[in-house]
């Protein structure tokens, strides 16, 4: 299937909340029409706002090649599972609860044709767990999406035990087309490959914060500027590529026996859950929010993820042609 045929199939997004409406305006400046389900009773009218207003971001930031206007048209906002009878891929995204996905996959199934590919956007529960919940296993993945969905270039495919490896295949070259760079995993693994990455860099630091040897700010500030000055650029094995790994041994040899290895919840994320915590979101969070600095969060992350995105882009380093096209432009 070449790229215009991909873009023009039809894609359900079922759960409208704060990833599934970011994942609806994504599909839609791709150029699907999407019928965007909300299950729950009430949801639709505030899924219909919060999208709006994640077209106006994206808009802003030029993600909008064909405009508002032309996006609108093709989204159909539903309640009912069969307006999803003609959608080829439908799209997971209700809460973390096994039980939950599985009453919604099961009235998904009802609704498609039998070939139609059922994806997860869970970063929790194992896809292998969660495929044996819909009649046609070999047809259900993960895909895993970063916020906001319609400007970062992430995406994750997981294949379960029972995945179909022309799926996930499928899967890949289909967020190719949406302007990602999809990553595969062929073996499920618990909290896939982003999560495994990031939740060991949150134990060790609130760690650090907790037992008293830095701040939260200064955490913030020691991963921003060194990790984060260059991770756009490379990955962590291409920067060892690019520094040698000469002294890397006696330091790992040295550091890894005194790292973190816990494995209960710090308080501080305790507490969080507790409070109901949800950032910019509603106020509250490891750090203190207005109204007015929630909605300067928000507008700058949009601008900041747009310009990663461009400048991920211009840094590819796939790509040696523009990397040393870059080198020139600046020699001069």
């Amino acid at each position: 299937m070449d790229t215009q045929a991909m873009k023009s199939m039809p894609v359900g997004v079922v759960g409208l909340g704060l990833m599934g409406s970011s994942i609806v305006v994504a599909l839609l400046a791709s150029g699907h029409r999407v019928v965007a389900l909300a299950p729950i009773a009430g949801e639709k009218e505030e899924a219909s706002r919060h999208i709006a207003n994640l077209f106006r971001h994206a808009d802003a930031t030029g993600m909008l090649t064909q405009g508002i206007a032309s996006c609108i048209e093709r989204l159909h906002l539903a309640e009912d599972y069969r307006q999803l009878a003609d959608c080829r891929l439908v799209m997971e995204c209700v809460i973390e609860d096994k039980q939950i996905k599985g009453a919604v996959y099961e009235q998904i199934a009802e609704a498609v044709a039998p070939d139609t590919i059922i994806a997860s956007n869970t970063s929790a529960i194992p896809i292998s767990e969660l495929q044996a919940l819909v009649p046609h296993p070999e047809r259900f993945l993960g895909v895993h999406w970063a916020e906001p969905a319609y400007i970062t270039r992430f995406l994750e495919v997981t294949c379960g035990k029972e995945t179909d490896p022309s799926v996930g295949r499928f899967m890949v070259s289909l967020g190719e087309a949406w302007g990602k760079e999809p990553t595969l995993i062929l073996k499920d693994i618990r909290g896939f490959i982003t999560n495994r990455l990031m939740y060991a860099i949150y134990r060790e630091a609130l760690t650090l914060v907790e037992h008293g040897h830095t701040t939260l700010a200064d955490a913030d500030k020691a991963f921003r500027y060194d990790a984060g000055a260059w991770v756009t650029m490379m990955g962590i094995f291409e920067r060892i590529a690019v520094e040698g790994g000469t002294d890397r041994l006696s330091v790992l040899k040295r550091l890894f026996p005194r790292l973190s290895n816990r494995e209960d919840v710090p308080e501080m994320m305790r507490q969080m859950v507790a409070q109901g915590a949800k950032g910019i979101h509603n106020l509250r969070g490891l750090y203190p929010y207005t109204d007015a600095s929630a909605k300067r969060w928000e507008a700058a992350f949009a601008q900041f993820n747009k310009a990663i995105y461009e400048l991920a882009s211009r840094y590819n380093t796939k790509d040696t042609a523009a990397v040393e096209e870059v080198n020139v432009s600046q020699a001069k």
